[in-house]
């Protein structure tokens, strides 16, 4: 190893032990490969400062390896939907814990006056396929600030007012930490994106994705909807636009098509058009696979080799196939349909990073009709008003969630599994107990991949009980009541309340937090008697540490 290696991997090493120390990990190497824009000497490559870009790699990076190896990976592959079901969730339990704690302890190393807040997060509606009463998924959504205890107080008192109050809005929100001097950075987050493949044992695609923001989305409420999602290459629209045609989700896909061979000189058949498929989703998007497939142009399929060799799927995921959207040799390929809100978001968030232009459309929750017909449903936009989007344009872009129209991005995304439309390598074993994980960094300035390789200081085996959730580890039996009780169990705890059953949560005022167990799904926590006992225990055991919990 030479000197600018040792060097590099003594300053990871350095910036990120609070995260390598919270997991029990050591920090045995660190490769950087730069894909954009490689800078002539160290540089930071975005808004948030190079210690900070490093923890962040390390969250991203720990979130796919503990949840890879711990997740229970593969289980669901024989098991009934409600089987199924319960791995998928302590799937997203796990990813999202291990996120939330890399946050955590990240964010005491922000400026004095900065906050994380998370303004949208997957996870909070059941997805195609899926039914009411499976609930929401263990996730980091809307509010959860993470920052120095005195600035997330601040914070976290005005999230309050935003989810009870009416008449304080969005701009309210701004004036007051302007006022307070007080600076938030919004996240965009999916702490396990294609969460069913990942359940199934799936080879590719399974990877965790944090977009950060340097102002907070304009969102209000927690919201997670569905959403009409048109990436195409940013020279594409330029062109129809000299001739005066505007290309947006709504366009006619023979206008897409004309302009798509006018600037890359194409075929039909060349043009590769990457969209969700499925039986259940043969209402929604039947309409636009045949008019695609009536121009000549190819509807990607399960199976079909990409340009990184390896192949392609189309049961779940519209976030990686964004960084498919280009020119490869003689093809052409965009991304088309629909997308969760924080998938098209993030996606539509990459377009400055990859030189895209992404078009959304707010799409309903029901998959009883096809997208032009949704789009006549002005009942569609109610949720999303509510949440304080920005509904009154028929086509959105990434400019209109952010008021100040100002902004900048880093997208991170730690591959679990290999990705078949980056090319990125997932969690691969280099010896007993030390681990490669990919994890890549992409904003205006650059884009890269660093390769970090990991030991598990304790041994894997030890190191589980490390990345569970403690309500898991005592739902699952662990004797909580002759256990060391710590201060921190409270906010580990409370943490763990919001990650895993949010729908059961109300926030009154003040500091406390109502639980109401008749609100939490059976598929989520089974035994939730055995949860409520939990709970009292602590409260009526520590009642100053816990005086936060009130329990219906």
């Amino acid at each position: 190893m030479n000197q600018d290696r040792r060097d590099q991997l003594a300053q990871w090493a350095f910036d990120t032990r609070p995260i390598l120390g919270r997991f029990h990990l050591w920090l045995e190497d660190v490769e950087t490969n730069y894909t954009k824009n490689p800078p002539t000497r160290p540089t930071e490559m975005s808004f948030v400062g190079g210690q900070v870009e490093r923890m962040l790699a390390m969250t991203q990076a720990v979130t796919a390896l503990g949840t890879q190896l711990f997740g229970r990976f593969g289980d669901g592959k024989d098991l009934d939907k409600a089987g199924l079901n319960v791995v998928k969730k302590d799937a997203d339990a796990i990813s999202a814990y291990a996120m939330s704690e890399g946050l955590w302890y990240l964010t005491r190393h922000l400026p004095e006056n900065h906050a994380i807040m998370v303004s949208l997060g997957e996870g909070l509606m059941p997805k195609a396929g899926e039914t009411p009463e499976m609930g929401a998924n263990p996730q980091l959504g809307f509010g959860r600030v993470y920052a120095r205890p005195e600035v997330a107080h601040q914070v976290d008192a005005k999230v309050k007012r935003l989810l009870n109050d009416p008449h304080y809005t969005h701009e309210h929100f701004r004036h007051d930490l302007q006022n307070r001097r007080i600076t938030v950075w919004g996240a965009a987050i999916d702490t396990l994106e294609n969460t069913s493949r990942f359940a199934l044992g799936k080879d590719t695609g399974p990877m965790t994705v944090l977009h950060l923001f340097n102002q907070p989305l304009q969102v209000t409420r927690p919201y997670e909807g569905y959403t009409g999602t048109l990436v195409l290459p940013k020279k594409v629209v330029e062109t129809a636009a000299e001739e005066s045609i505007l290309i947006d989700f709504r366009t006619p896909r023979k206008k897409v098509l004309e302009a798509i061979q006018k600037t890359y000189g194409v075929e039909p058949q060349n043009v590769h058009v990457w969209t969700l498929g499925g039986k259940s989703r043969q209402t929604r998007l039947g309409n636009l696979w045949q008019s695609w497939r009536d121009l000549g142009v190819h509807l990607v399929q399960d199976g079909d080799p990409l340009p990184s060799g390896m192949p392609a799927f189309t049961d779940s995921g519209t976030y990686a196939p964004t960084y498919l959207v280009g020119q490869h040799g003689d093809k052409v390929y965009i991304l088309d349909g629909y997308a969760a809100s924080a998938e098209a978001m993030q996606a539509a968030s990459l377009g400055p990073v990859l030189d895209l232009e992404v078009s959304l459309a707010i799409l309903t929750g029901s998959f009883k009709l096809p997208i032009e017909e949704e789009l006549k449903h002005p009942d569609r936009l109610k949720d999303a008003q509510e949440a304080g989007l920005p509904v009154s344009k028929a086509i959105l872009q990434a400019d209109d969630f952010f008021p100040e129209k100002q902004w900048d991005v880093l997208a991170l995304a730690g591959a679990m599994g290999p990705d078949p439309y980056s090319g990125m390598p997932g969690v691969k074993k280099i010896d007993k107990d030390i681990y490669q994980v990919t994890v890549r960094l992409a904003s205006p300035k650059a884009d890269k991949r660093v390769t970090l390789t990991l030991r598990f200081i304790h041994g894997e085996e030890k190191s589980k009980s490390i990345f569970q959730p403690l309500l898991n580890r005592f739902l699952a039996g662990e004797d909580y009541q002759n256990r060391a009780v710590k201060i921190s169990d409270s906010g580990r705890i409370r943490n763990e309340l919001q990650t895993l059953c949010a729908e059961a949560l109300e926030f009154p005022g003040g500091d406390t937090m109502k639980v109401f167990f008749d609100r939490i799904p059976p598929t989520l926590i089974a035994d939730r008697d055995k949860l409520k006992d939990i709970l009292n225990w602590y409260r009526h055991r520590h009642p100053i540490w816990f005086s936060w919990l009130d329990l219906h």
